[in-house]
């Protein structure tokens, strides 16, 4: 399995943006799971996570993002970042066969500091990553 971005959303709600994004990942989500929630994951394609307590209502400081809260967490599925300025980050992981799986991503934001083009860069890197086994 190749991995793909497959669909993306946006959806504006007064000043607060909803982006949505579809992205089939080539490995199973126990291999993907710490690239989404572990601060050395997140540093390889995303950003580094200079504090990150994994667990429900755990402190999480995202470099050049945000400090906050984790606000949904369920081991292996769901890690869901909400941050001062940077707004609500959700990695919802699915099964998709034996060797893959399916990452449903919500950015729930205000202003424009954020793209569906960036985003769209950043999961590219997740993909190389993860087709490369680092």
């Amino acid at each position: 399995m190749t991995g793909s971005i497959e669909q993306g959303a946006s959806q504006n709600h007064g000043s607060t943006h909803i982006l949505h994004l579809l992205v089939r990942l080539p490995r199973p989500m126990e291999t993907v799971w710490p690239a989404l929630a572990s601060a050395d994951g997140l540093a390889a394609w995303f950003t580094p996570a200079d504090v990150l307590e994994p667990r429900l209502g755990g402190t999480v400081t995202l470099r050049d993002v945000g400090s906050g809260r984790v606000t949904a967490w369920d081991v292996e599925r769901i890690a869901e970042y909400t941050v001062e300025g940077g707004g609500r980050l959700r990695f919802h992981l699915e099964r998709a066969g034996d060797e893959g799986s399916t990452l449903r991503f919500t950015h729930e934001f205000r202003g424009e500091q954020e793209s569906e083009e960036r985003w769209r860069a950043r999961f590219e890197r997740l993909i190389d990553s993860l087709e490369s086994g680092r």
